[in-house]
């Protein structure tokens, strides 16, 4: 694949108002955008990004950076909304906002070099856009926010800015939330939740298929092993792996980072999915589907394939709306939305900069372990498992309602009770 050189400078060109719909043909909702920048190469104008801060009502914005050849605008709009909504749910005070690179993450993991040199040049164009705050995503990692974080600084004149990037290495006073798998415990804590309020279900055994086995699905399966389910199919960019009594997980961890990835995978298997057929694993029969990938993974065209109970949904925007109401009217599959269970990295996220800010909180966060971990899995579980207990609550007393019609119920009135109702939401009693 082809990569673009990396750019000396990078610029942004803020739109905003009506001219959003006109420049990039999006269609605005009840929550925004507030504005839309692209970030562009000034030598000869090249778009290599956009950034969309989609809600301000909480705070300023906060949602990752991420990193992929075909980044669309739309693609970072659908995210930044659903950061407002995360935000909101979590009583976090952050409003939404989303940002992607193009640029091919495989190129920039054999050449950290440049990809240093196109985090820092992106930073630059940043800093003005005061109501966004960068964290990881897709493609990024700690260290590229540690140099955000540190292209801050500089400009700034001064550390503790409060301005991101956040997910830094803990040395440097962050939270690893990749390492500690902080997203995939927000998840896993969903499924817990599950758990206490069906009967009839229960982790142990269940089977399970983890689409996307990178940082969140790769913890997700772990957590998940160890409460003893089966992962009985895992996939990656280069291949699909399925095996009814349950894959090898030390195999594949052994590979996952390797050159091709889980295709180099040697464990007891029954059928493996090439490249161009990656999207069949999601049609296997299974307990638990988690799509912890790219969005649109389960769509129209494969809807009625789905064979899951829950679908688990790890990464963003992973199943459209129109697609969870007919799964959930036609088949009963209930889609566990997404804004509510993975939010433990933003909660993350939203600690660091509190953290940055305030020496006495991050001593209360590193109290009882010395590094934070005990402190953030202990909040993420309290924040998302009274969210999923507060949904199913609402459709227990409306059954005709989906868990998205009463997630979005949650999420909006947070948005309308606005900062007031989230003071002290990042504090452990």
């Amino acid at each position: 694949m082809e990569t673009a050189r990396v750019p000396d400078k990078l610029d942004i060109e803020i739109v905003r108002g009506d001219a959003i719909r006109e420049r990039f043909d999006l269609t605005p909702t009840d929550t925004g955008p507030e504005l839309i920048a692209r970030v562009f190469d000034p030598a000869d104008g090249a778009t290599r990004g956009f950034v969309a801060v989609d809600n301000l009502v909480m705070g300023p914005s906060l949602g990752g950076t991420r990193l992929a050849p075909d980044i669309s605008v739309h693609e970072v709009y659908g995210l930044a909304r659903a950061m407002t909504l995360k935000n909101a749910a979590a009583m976090l005070p952050l409003g939404g906002g989303k940002s992607g690179l193009i640029g091919d993450p495989v190129h920039y993991h054999e050449h950290p070099e440049e990809k240093r040199r196109l985090i820092a040049a992106y930073a630059e164009a940043l800093w003005p856009l005061a109501a966004y705050i960068p964290g990881p995503d897709m493609g990024t990692n700690e260290n590229d926010m540690q140099l955000i974080y540190d292209v801050f600084t500089r400009l700034n004149g001064a550390a503790h800015h409060g301005r991101g990037g956040v997910g830094r290495p803990p040395h440097k006073g962050g939270l690893p939330l990749d390492e500690w798998g902080l997203t995939a415990h927000g998840v896993f804590t969903a499924a817990r939740t599950l758990e206490q309020r069906n009967p009839d279900f229960r982790l142990a055994d269940a089977s399970v298929v983890i689409q996307g086995y990178g940082n969140v699905g790769r913890a997700l399966a772990r957590k998940l092993a160890d409460a003893d389910a089966r992962i009985v199919g895992a996939s990656d960019i280069h291949a699909a792996l399925y095996h009814p009594d349950g894959l090898d997980m030390d195999e594949l961890d052994r590979v996952r980072l390797e050159k091709g990835g889980l295709s180099r995978y040697n464990g007891p298997i029954s059928t493996r999915y090439e490249a161009d057929a990656l999207d069949l694993l999601l049609e296997v029969p299974c307990d638990i589907l988690a799509p912890a990938a790219r969005p649109d993974a389960v769509t129209a065209g494969n809807q009625a394939a789905i064979q899951a109970r829950f679908i688990l949904q790890g990464a963003n925007n992973p199943v459209r709306p129109d697609v969870e109401t007919w799964l959930a009217k036609e088949h009963g599959i209930v889609n566990i939305t997404d804004f509510i269970v993975n939010a433990g990295g933003v909660i993350a996220c939203a600690v660091e900069l509190q953290m940055d800010a305030e020496p006495d909180y991050r001593q209360r966060v590193l109290a009882e372990d010395g590094c934070g971990r005990a402190y953030m899995e202990k909040l993420v579980s309290r924040i998302v498992s009274a969210n999923v207990e507060d949904i199913c609550d609402r459709i227990q007393a409306d059954p005709n309602q989906t868990w998205r019609d009463a997630a979005l119920a949650l999420a909006r009135a947070r948005l309308e009770a606005g900062p007031a109702k989230i003071k002290d939401s990042l504090v452990l009693e």
